[in-house]
């Protein structure tokens, strides 16, 4: 086990002589890192002290007043800072991996490129800090000010920002990573760049005048962080332009099971599916979980020219299928192997909804393959024409005077 970075003498200058004492000490000794190791500092005033590069991990540091202090490259791991004042301190690529910095005081701060690795900065003052580039996986910033806060860069995976105030906040380029923004304030933001994937977001009222361009772009804003990046890449990506305007005349969902022997199948008809232009959306019925089947088969069914369903050993299949069929008119194809009959219940939809094609049956994947375009594709996008008349027709009136 290594010696703990402790020496006594250091800790008695910084306390008992004072901080002009410490400084003019540091400056005579500018090859000596201050070792304070688990030091007990509380409530000590080291308002401008330079502790730059000093080993304070594990110090106790519980209101002690480091307003204005320099405190560059300091390793500050598991140190105990809880409600202390640090306006202004100077903490670039300070290591506060596991620090308690809970209603700490870091307005004006600079924690630029700070490694804050699962820190807890709850209920803490970071109004207009830097924190470009620090590294906030996993903190807890819950009720943390970061109004005006420089977040550039920064990364915030898995961080805990419930009710947190982002107002104004600078957030090009974050990442946000399965972030915990619920009740958060984001009014005013800038979040061009940003990588927000799966967001617990706040309520839409907490969001707004989002600034989705970068700075050499004229401004435009969103009200919504879920829609940002969508928007962005729209203006500003042709190739994705095209795919959302193509996508109801080229897009194709194929529902199956990816067991070993069933993938073959929906791999095979993916393939052809690409050689026939068109842009297929394989769906796996085994993976998503019950909460989330239901949106997710939905959201792809309604931005599809049709669906190509393999009812072949169908488990759960009635449940699936009546997730999708009754609630779009897109044409339907199932496909079943020749060994095997329809479950009980896809007569129900077969007779319900003509957009249900006749169940096409098949020996093997190579006939399948060779029979799509005449046996799956034609029908389909004919039966696709007829939908759109039938959606297109007048709406049928009737007249009270007709029964008099």
């Amino acid at each position: 086990m290594s010696e703990r970075n402790y020496d006594p003498e250091h800790h008695r200058i910084l306390t008992e002589e004072g901080v002009k004492a410490w400084n003019k000490w540091r400056k005579e000794r500018s090859d000596v890192a201050p070792a304070l190791e688990g030091a007990d500092l509380s409530g000590a005033d080291l308002h401008r002290a330079d502790l730059n590069g000093a080993d304070l991990s594990g110090a106790r540091l519980v209101r002690a007043n480091l307003n204005w202090a320099e405190l560059g490259d300091a390793d500050l791991r598991s140190a105990d800072l809880r409600e202390a004042r640090l306006i202004e301190a100077k903490l670039y690529r300070a290591t506060l991996a596991y620090a308690n910095l809970g209603e700490a005081t870091l307005n004006d701060a600079n924690l630029l490129r700070a490694t804050l690795f699962r820190g807890n900065l709850s209920g803490a003052d970071l109004r207009d800090a830097n924190l470009r580039g620090a590294n906030l996986i996993g903190a807890s910033l819950g009720r943390a000010n970061l109004s005006g806060a420089d977040l550039a860069e920064a990364n915030l995976s898995h961080s805990d920002l419930t009710n947190a105030n982002l107002t104004g906040a600078d957030l090009r380029s974050a990442t946000l990573v399965e972030a915990d923004l619920s009740e958060a304030s984001l009014e005013g933001c800038w979040v061009y760049g940003i990588s927000a994937w799966r967001l617990i977001l706040p309520r839409s009222e907490k969001q707004g005048n989002l600034r989705i361009t970068s700075d050499h772009e004229p401004e435009v804003t969103v009200d919504n962080l879920e829609v940002a990046q969508f928007v962005y890449l729209l203006l500003h990506n042709e190739k994705i332009r095209g795919v959302i305007d193509t996508i109801g005349e080229k897009g194709v969902l194929i529902l199956g099971r990816f067991t070993a022997e069933r993938k073959r199948v929906l791999d095979a008809i993916r393939g052809q599916l690409r050689e026939l232009g068109y842009v297929p959306m394989v769906f796996d019925f085994d993976k998503p979980t019950q909460r989330d089947f239901t949106e997710t088969v939905k959201t792809l069914a309604g931005m599809s020219r049709f669906i190509i369903a393999d009812i072949t050993n169908p488990k759960s299949s009635p449940l699936e299928l009546q997730a999708t069929v009754p609630d779009y008119m897109v044409p339907f194809v199932p496909i079943q192997n020749e060994d095997e009959q329809p479950f009980s219940m896809f007569a129900d939809l077969q007779g319900k909804y003509d957009w249900v094609l006749d169940v096409l049956k098949y020996d093997t994947v190579e006939n399948l393959i060779r029979a799509l375009e005449p046996a799956v594709v034609r029908p389909a996008l004919e039966k696709a024409d007829q939908l759109l008349l039938r959606k297109a027709e007048a709406i049928r009136e009737r007249h009270v005077r007709e029964y008099s």
